[in-house]
């Protein structure tokens, strides 16, 4: 069965819950470093869809006349 991929606010809240988790210092390394690899993917795929929503934005605006100050 296919991964449901993450929102946004979803990739986030992971995010903050594995900071929360690597900042106790209480795993072993090898969990540890298994989440901060978690961690950099939902960052990386965070910044992607940040990057298309921007570019969203800017087609918005341009088709209704406004300007993109990004």
């Amino acid at each position: 069965m296919a991964k449901k991929e993450m929102t946004y606010e979803e990739s986030m809240n992971r995010i903050r819950e594995i900071v929360a988790l690597l900042q106790k210092n209480e795993l072993p390394l090898d969990e540890g470093i298994k989440l901060f690899e978690e961690g950099l993917e939902l960052i990386s795929g965070c910044e992607k869809k940040l990057s298309g929503y921007e570019k969203q934005i800017s087609e918005i605006l341009a088709k209704n006349g406004g300007e993109a100050d990004a």
